[in-house]
């Protein structure tokens, strides 16, 4: 048996892996029409690489997904995090679980995790096939694949995985679309926000830990910490609505107004009891040095004077009007958000194959026998903390099974 594999990713590797695991005389293709494999792992996480998340219950696992959810709730029974972990450790990688349940390998070093995966597939006898681009599917009378690669001879195969990962267009598609293979029309999803010639943006590089986001007119929300970046605003309050509102905010042409609550959610009867609190207790001491609920002091500058607050007031001296208008920033500042950028270099996209034409026990194709799909290629996205890694590692083991 011959089983050709498209893409050489996180997704890709795993089940050409499997395929030779599961069917030890199957003759295995593994094709990446760039010169380059596991782009992705090399840099996820800065260089570290975010294998997983520690999240143990699929169920809970499958609820990080904004599309996808129902599917991965079936394929989490069959491959998820436990399982991950065991992988991975019977490779020689050990991961460890940080504060927030991301999981990256105890080196730091997302070269580790490239080696276990180059290494098990050369240990498997994986054919690995680099600048081979595949320009045409084509299903033969028998029952087999023709695939056809730019200039070069095509090969046969029983079985083909398409692993090649999402695209921010429908024409990255078309290698399927061609075959009647359904596909949800993509839109970015993991991507930050941009505020063009907001002064906020001077503060680039400061995090606040606890901010309560929401996109005005809708009912999207997130909390978490915030990193203000030189083109606007990131981090996983960001993120996370960024890929839970993909559709949304594409609809909106990615301009609409951010609402901040940069104290945590807290409401105005509390932060206006923390800063009576202030007066009591340094009723003398210039505000610039008493930031509310920890907040980083240049943010707490900014916000003093975005207030049109004075830093040198001290809180006995300051009006009950000014005071109100820095209750009112610190709870409900707005910022116009117009555009967007890529998450560093990890681009992510909702759309993709329908899952409704894909058995989620098999990750074959409804439509086509004999092909199947794993990773980023299919309509499924997590919010960012190494939930888009564990569906790749997921649906490649699952499709790697051949059914």
């Amino acid at each position: 048996m011959e089983v050709v594999i498209i893409g050489a990713g996180a997704a890709g590797y795993f089940a050409a892996i499997q395929v030779r695991r599961q069917h030890p005389a199957t003759t295995v293709h593994l094709l990446e029409r760039s010169d380059k494999v596991l782009s992705k792992v090399r840099i996820s996480g800065g260089g570290r690489c975010n294998v997983t998340h520690h999240c143990l219950e699929p169920r809970k696992l499958a609820r990080h997904y904004p599309r996808g959810e129902a599917f991965l709730r079936q394929a989490f029974k069959q491959f998820a995090v436990a399982d991950t972990i065991a992988w991975f450790a019977a490779e020689g990688v050990t991961l460890k679980v940080e504060a927030d349940g991301r999981m990256f390998p105890t080196t730091d070093d997302s070269a580790t995790v490239v080696a276990a995966l180059t290494t098990a597939a050369d240990r498997a006898r994986v054919n690995l096939h680099v600048q081979h681009r595949v320009q045409q599917l084509e299903p033969l009378p028998n029952g087999r694949w023709r695939v056809h690669v730019q200039e070069r001879r095509p090969l046969e195969a029983d079985s083909v995985i398409v692993t090649m990962g999402g695209h921010p267009k429908a024409e990255g598609y078309q290698l399927l679309q061609r075959l009647g293979q359904p596909i949800v029309e993509p839109v970015p999803s993991l991507f930050t926000f941009n505020l063009p010639d907001d002064p906020v943006r001077e503060l680039a590089g400061v995090v606040a830990p606890a901010v309560r986001a929401r996109i005005t007119g809708t009912e999207l929300e997130s909390e978490g910490p915030l990193l203000i970046t030189h083109w606007g605003m990131s981090g996983p309050a960001i993120l996370r609505l960024s890929a839970w509102g993909a559709r949304i905010v594409q609809a909106l042409d990615h301009c609409f107004t951010l609402q901040l609550n940069w104290v945590g959610g807290r409401h105005e009867g509390l932060v206006q009891q923390a800063f009576q609190e202030q007066v009591n207790d340094h009723p003398n001491k210039q505000l610039a040095n008493l930031p509310l609920f920890a907040l980083p002091r240049r943010l707490w500058a900014h916000l003093l004077h975005k207030a049109e607050v004075g830093a040198e007031r001290t809180p006995a001296t300051l009006p009950r009007k000014e005071r109100n208008r820095l209750v009112d920033i610190l709870t409900n500042d707005r910022y116009a958000v117009n555009g967007r950028t890529t998450f560093k270099e990890e681009f992510v996209t909702a759309g993709g194959v329908d899952l409704a034409a894909v058995d989620p026990d098999t990750l074959q194709s409804r439509v086509l026998p004999g092909l199947y799909f794993a990773g980023e290629v299919l309509d499924i996205d997590g919010i960012t903390g190494g939930f888009n890694f564990q569906a790749a590692w997921t649906t490649g083991a699952i499709a790697g099974r051949l059914g």
